[in-house]
């Protein structure tokens, strides 16, 4: 859709995975047995067929621009256009931009190349199935200056309390946004705006010297816009912390919500080509999400394997994460815990951790 820009901004989600971003960023850490967060938003935008898009990214993220390489499987490897990834790099000595304006400022030829009208702005950490399209429709049709998503939570949890609330009228204006952690209307990290609108609000930021895009020019300045609010109501999930991680994560064994994430709704990633997984006899597997290339003998009950995983005759992998190429010895077992990528568990060592605080073990790590 060529009236559209993406741009996915990563500089303002902190690292709070703990082990899961010691080596990595947020955006890179994987899920669902075979995706990385970035994945959602990458496809999200891959099927609004969006010309072009720009991953703004300040730290750890070498293993993000593995993972992504050159925009090939999301269709994004293009001659005009496709995947910018645009980590930072400040060469002008006169620059007095701070926070994520600085990736605005040192970057304005990506934005003036475009050809699109509107930018369509997202972060990684909310995990949707939102649908652009409807959304830019949404926003022609208010007339606003700009217009956030939201999504309305029945039932609050600790990882929404960090979320941005939205306060919306019956005609979908916003009137007001806040911290309240009681109200209900989750601010998805996501906005629709015109081009020119966002560069002159980025120049006035930075002219006045102010930081972050959004608190600054949006938040704080809403009473000189007219804001609207587009209520997402479709597949949700926040992951700013390890145990919405782990929490996460264990709710795609429902079929439902599985079927909500993923039903008619294409989830691209990069593409690996292994065979498919080796159940031996003496496997017994239930309830679990297995990606393939795995090689299993031990028993695996309500887990999510990712692709490589070994596990060994008599091993025990129960209510866990194990990600990529880890090695679960004989008779070792595991319970509520997450094995980041390539760990090499030990024979008969045990490792359990809480249902609501799981143990983690970092990448590469030998117990």
């Amino acid at each position: 859709m060529k009236q559209l820009l993406g741009v996915i901004n990563l500089d303002h989600e902190l690292d709070h995975l703990n082990e899961l971003t010691y080596f990595r960023c947020g955006a890179a850490v994987p899920f669902a047995s075979r995706y990385r967060l970035i994945d959602f938003v990458l496809s999200n935008m891959m099927r609004a067929e969006l010309e072009s898009v720009g991953l703004f990214v300040r730290r750890k993220y070498r293993s993000l621009m593995d993972h992504l390489g050159d925009g090939k499987s999301w269709d994004m490897n293009r001659k005009h256009g496709g995947l910018f990834i645009l980590p930072p790099d400040w060469n002008d000595p006169t620059d007095t931009s701070i926070g994520d304006l600085q990736h605005f400022h040192n970057n304005l030829d990506f934005f003036k190349r475009a050809s699109a009208k509107y930018i369509v702005h997202s972060g990684s950490q909310h995990i949707n199935t939102i649908d652009f399209q409807e959304l830019y429709s949404y926003h022609l049709e208010k007339g606003a200056d700009v217009t956030l998503v939201y999504k309305k939570i029945d039932h609050l949890e600790p990882e929404h309390d960090p979320c941005l609330r939205l306060e919306v009228d019956e005609d979908g204006n916003v009137l007001n946004i806040h911290h309240e952690k009681n109200h209900q209307n989750i601010y998805m990290d996501m906005f629709i705006m015109e081009k020119e609108l966002f560069l002159e609000q980025v120049e006035y930021c930075i002219a006045h010297g102010e930081s972050y895009f959004f608190r600054d020019a949006i938040q704080k300045r809403r009473d000189k816009l007219k804001i609207a609010a587009f209520e997402y109501t479709g597949y949700h999930a926040v992951i700013n912390s390890v145990a919405s991680y782990y929490k996460n994560s264990m709710k795609l064994l429902d079929q439902e919500e599985y079927t909500n994430l993923f039903h008619d709704n294409q989830v691209q990633t990069k593409i690996k080509y292994e065979a498919p997984t080796r159940y031996l006899e003496s496997a017994n597997i239930s309830n679990s999400l297995v990606a393939n290339g795995c090689i299993i003998a031990g028993t695996v009950e309500n887990s999510v394997i990712f692709r490589g995983v070994q596990i060994r005759k008599g091993a025990r992998v129960v209510n866990s994460v194990v990600m990529q190429k880890c090695v679960i010895e004989e008779d070792a077992v595991i319970e509520n815990v997450i094995l980041d990528k390539d760990v090499q568990l030990s024979r008969e060592r045990i490792l359990v951790g809480d249902s609501k605080r799981p143990f983690v073990i970092a990448k590469s790590s030998k117990m």
